[in-house]
């Protein structure tokens, strides 16, 4: 099979990904904004979450860097109506060229966190670096972070603490460069067996 289909197919299969704009800083203060859609869910309690990094050698990769270097970092969700704006911070800047100004976002700070937040995303995460585990498989990289702040538009937050991702219009995407409204379908008690529908009828 032609390399580059081969490629585009293998990045698609997994389907609709959450996209997220990742957010670091320098300790020389030269802040980095970058997308990601390797965002997982790792656990409650701790509350931790991961994403993967491509190998490290050949390519100089700011986010990795900057987490390294001062342990803080955001995960933002990117909005519908700027998943453009999103995708074209994957062009390789310079260390000095910040993509929040390339890209047209604006970075806010938090009291006592260092990493920036995106201010046109409704949900906003601020993350403590706690590891990272290789993957000898292809020299890829797990970055695992604590969740230490959540800023979440209030609207989409139900009394049982419920996010609902169509409220905030979050982003999915798809291989490495289609982007997807949410849409949410419907919402189901805790499944017991005891009360298992009959999908016959």
């Amino acid at each position: 099979m032609d390399k580059v289909k081969r490629l585009n197919i293998v990045n698609s299969i997994t389907g609709i990904k959450p996209g997220n704009l990742i957010g670091t800083i320098s300790n020389d203060n030269f802040p980095n904004l970058a997308i990601f859609s390797s965002i997982v869910h790792l656990g409650s309690n701790p509350a931790l979450l991961g994403f993967i990094l491509r190998p490290q050698h050949k390519v100089r990769r700011d986010t990795y860097n900057n987490i390294l270097e001062n342990g803080s970092y955001t995960v933002n969700h990117l909005p519908n109506h700027l998943t453009k704006n999103g995708h074209y911070t994957s062009v390789k800047f310079d260390k000095n060229q910040s993509e929040f100004e390339y890209c047209n976002f604006k970075k806010y700070y938090i009291d006592g966190f260092k990493a920036p937040f995106v201010k046109e995303s409704n949900l906003s995460i601020g993350m403590k670096f706690m590891e990272s585990i290789p993957i000898k498989a292809n020299n890829t990289v797990m970055v695992v972070g604590c969740v230490e702040h959540v800023l979440v538009n209030e609207d989409a937050l139900s009394d049982e603490g419920y996010i609902d991702l169509e409220i905030l219009k979050s982003s999915g995407i798809s291989g490495l460069n289609s982007y997807y409204k949410l849409t949410k379908i419907d919402s189901y008690p805790y499944a017991r067996i005891s009360e298992l529908p009959d999908f016959k009828k």
